[in-house]
């Protein structure tokens, strides 16, 4: 199976065994992590559900295999007969995962909803309203000051 996955503020088209450095992840090195899927299909494009925008209860989960920094690039600025030049550099941290299942997860469970006799003895217990604070300016309006026609 194939599936297309959002991590972070990318997207990324995955399968099975695939290895992947993706933007740092806050989990350590050898834990599990999952991702919420966009498409899944097969291999060859049969059998295609499209989210809109995620599946509802697929999941694809990775093995986090270690944290890394990447090659340092040099940031060089310069104008031109100004004596201006600014070297800078920056090295991106970054996560290598394996994706080591694709298919359904477990559900999000949803938060449990009060049996209605709890929501009517808070009704009997509720406070006044609150009236709105808010007071209104009196609107002015601008004078219009008519302009004088020069005689010719």
């Amino acid at each position: 199976m194939i599936a297309v996955i959002q991590i972070g503020g990318h997207q990324a088209l995955v399968s099975e065994g695939d290895v992947l450095e993706i933007d740092k992840l806050d989990s350590e090195a050898g834990k599990t992590v999952s991702f919420e899927a966009l498409l899944v299909s097969e291999e060859d494009g049969t059998n295609c559900k499209i989210g809109a925008p995620l599946l509802e209860g697929v999941r694809v989960e990775a093995k986090v295999l270690e944290h890394d920094r990447a090659k340092k690039i040099r940031v060089f600025k310069m104008k031109p007969r100004k004596r201006y030049r600014r070297t800078k550099g920056h090295r991106q941290d970054y996560t290598v995962i394996e994706i080591t299942k694709i298919g359904s997860g477990t559900k999000k469970s949803e938060p449990k909803k009060e049996s209605s006799e709890k929501k009517t003895d808070k009704k009997s217990t509720s406070q006044k309203p609150k009236q709105a604070t808010e007071s209104k300016k009196p609107t002015t309006k601008k004078k219009t000051v008519a302009k004088k026609k020069k005689k010719s």
